[in-house]
């Protein structure tokens, strides 16, 4: 292999990956099965993570397994772990990628349920996920945790509030659990900005066109833009690297 190939090779290597049939995740577990990783794919939607993980194994040759779960329910998260570990006998990476945004049109139309639903996802979730993964890890003494959060969490705006402050925590998380898994297990974020996908179909894309102007690419970015990035953070090319955050936004002033 050449110099790159080694420096991000995951040869073997097993990566759970939340939220990971559809949108950036899917593209994040394309990217690790290509490097050489054996990958586990866990959203709420079985069929989903079934269709991913086939074509992810007719593609790349790689093992893949589907699990159905919310990560937003602290209750089910022990069954992934174990499922995982059960399948593979480790897992090198997390990543913790799911996550959603409800839209609403007031702010006093965000109601208890809808602020809980949010933060149990996107906060809750990756907590309880990297404590479980994350004490396995130091006890196998290696392993590297990927904590997805948005530049919304440092751009908040009036829509987007209950996710915004979630994924501040989640930034916050990542800090303290870089010190509490070092020095051989690794806690980073990757902080995405406006990627186009599934998602975006219910945005009003002529605002976000207009609104991506005033960034350094003056655009929105395209799924697979979020592979590179991932890779470095869950391979050996990452090794000095624990409570970063890495931006991946085109620019966001």
């Amino acid at each position: 292999m050449g110099y790159a190939d080694t420096l991000f090779d995951l040869t073997d290597r097993v990566v759970l990956i939340t939220g990971g049939s559809r949108g950036l995740g899917r593209e994040m577990a394309f990217g690790a099965a290509r490097c050489g990783a054996d990958v586990v794919i866990a959203s709420r939607d079985l069929d989903s993570c079934k269709a991913a993980a086939a074509e992810i194994e007719a593609e790349t040759g790689r093992k893949a397994l589907p699990y159905a779960v919310h990560v937003g329910r602290w209750d089910e998260l022990p069954g992934l772990v174990d499922a995982a570990y059960e399948r593979f006998g480790k897992v090198d990476a997390l990543i913790n990628n799911a996550g959603m945004s409800p839209l609403y049109d007031t702010l006093g139309d965000v109601n208890e349920k809808l602020f809980d639903a949010v933060v149990n996802l996107n906060l809750k979730g990756p907590f309880r996920l990297s404590v479980l993964v994350g004490e396995r890890m130091v006890a196998a003494g290696r392993g590297s945790i990927v904590n997805v959060s948005s530049t919304g969490s440092i751009r908040p705006t009036p829509a987007i509030l209950p996710y915004a402050a979630a994924k501040a925590g989640l930034n916050a998380l990542t800090e303290g659990l870089a010190l509490a898994l070092g020095p051989h297990v690794r806690v980073n974020t990757l902080m995405s900005g406006p990627f186009y996908t599934d998602v975006s179909r219910h945005w009003d894309l002529d605002a976000v066109g207009e609104a991506t102007q005033a960034h350094a690419l003056r655009r929105a970015g395209d799924p697979p833009e979020i592979v590179g990035s991932a890779l470095y953070l869950i391979s050996d090319a990452s090794s000095y690297t624990s409570a970063a955050t890495l931006r991946v936004d085109g620019g966001i002033p």
